[in-house]
């Protein structure tokens, strides 16, 4: 468990109060970090805080400000930010409750282990934990963390509970704009049911242990073969992009995918490759 809680506090649900203490469940990736450097000389490029008719500046110095109008700003120092007064810097409170599958998976945000703050929370927990887990339920509340307040939801989850912190409203785009232009038009029986043999097929269960970032490993490799003075070579792949208005045989395609030629579920009553390729433009 990590050495420090992100939050501490309590969850309240009516007048039960349970002291927890809530961790990051997430971990930065093993991303490749690149710095600015001047080619000429392969040194690297470094920022100063400056101000327009004094130069840089004392970082200590530096204050929050808020621009009310342009060029005016309201000052603010941390402790004067720190002191605002908010219930939810201290409390989540449970307000509502929702079935585990009601919220579209585009407000998640980023998950939080919970855990009982001491011995003396532990039975409250539990007791929480479970009857989340067995009314399919997900609790809803307000937190303030670092500097802002979300909605959060929490969970049970496995011996614990997870809390997710949830997007509000105005800061998803409404679906509606994007897809407005995909077209309505019933999909061919017999490719729908190719589509649905090839899901089946490559159904398993989800282990996060099998996937890796293959961007990352490619970037090291690259950084590798520099550092030993190997010679680079640019693969020209634009030939392997697809070209706008190419007309695809869906058919033909899901039928490769699946590994064979055809199926004698489909092969008598597949229609034609102009037809599936007609259809295709037609949807486009």
């Amino acid at each position: 468990m990590a050495a420090r809680p992100y939050w501490r506090g309590q969850i309240r649900l009516a007048l039960v109060s349970i002291p927890v203490e809530i961790y990051s469940a997430t971990k930065n990736g093993a991303a490749v970090a690149f710095h600015q450097i001047y080619e000429p000389t392969g040194q690297r490029i470094k920022y100063e805080k400056t101000v327009e008719g004094i130069g840089p500046v004392d970082v200590d110095k530096i204050i929050k400000g808020f621009e009310y109008e342009k060029g005016s700003y309201v000052l603010l120092d941390e402790k004067e930010i720190e002191g605002v007064k908010l219930e939810s810097k201290k409390t989540l409170e449970l307000t509502q409750f929702v079935d585990s599958h009601a919220i579209d998976a585009i407000y998640f945000d980023k998950p939080y282990y919970v855990v009982p703050a001491d011995d003396l929370a532990e039975e409250a927990f539990i007791v929480v934990r479970e009857a989340l887990k067995r009314s399919h339920k997900i609790g809803l509340g307000q937190l303030a963390m670092r500097g802002r307040e979300y909605v959060v939801s929490i969970k049970a989850c496995g011996r614990g509970m997870v809390m997710e912190t949830l997007r509000y409203a105005d800061e998803v785009h409404k679906a509606a704009s994007y897809f407005r232009e995909i077209g309505d038009a019933e999909p061919d029986p017999d490719l729908l049911d190719l589509a649905g043999t090839l899901i089946d097929k490559k159904t398993g269960k989800f282990d996060a242990a099998e996937f890796h970032d293959r961007y990352v490993d490619a970037l090291k490799d690259l950084i590798e073969r520099k550092k030993k003075g190997k010679t680079i070579t640019i693969d020209d792949d634009s030939a392997s992009e697809p070209r706008k208005g190419n007309v695809v045989d869906l058919m033909a395609a899901l039928k490769k995918s699946l590994g064979s030629p055809g199926s004698a579920k489909t092969s008598e009553k597949a229609p034609p490759a102009k037809k599936a390729a007609s259809g295709a433009r037609k949807k486009a």
